[in-house]
């Protein structure tokens, strides 16, 4: 298996500016404190959709080196308190939780010529 990750998918806050205050200030260093196992956290800001309006505000990707990382974290007081602060935040209504398994591929560029 590939890189683990949890990924939480937080829909637009009421208020976006509260959010990013709590969010930065409160809940990424709770994160990084209580999430043991974790091997990087990726925290995305959506800018915008080809589609219109983006549905998603922000997208946090925890990694782990392993599912059963990922499980015991997810199981440990830690990680309980750390996913409970991610709905509390959430203003704009309660956010996706989803196990990933991530593939990566990379390209590299040919000189033009």
């Amino acid at each position: 298996m590939g890189n683990v990750k949890l990924v939480v998918i937080y829909p637009h806050p009421k208020d976006v500016g509260a959010f990013e205050k709590v969010y930065q200030t409160e809940h990424v260093p709770l994160a990084v404190a209580k999430l043991s196992g974790k091997t990087k956290i990726v925290a995305t800001k959506v800018l915008s959709s080809p589609q219109g309006a983006a549905p998603f505000y922000r997208i946090a990707e925890v990694y782990f080196p392993s599912m059963q990382a990922l499980e015991e974290c997810a199981a440990s007081d830690g990680g309980k308190e750390a996913l409970v602060h991610a709905v509390k935040i959430s203003s704009g209504g309660t956010p996706i939780f989803l196990v990933a398994e991530e593939e990566t591929f990379t390209f590299t560029q040919r000189a033009a010529g």
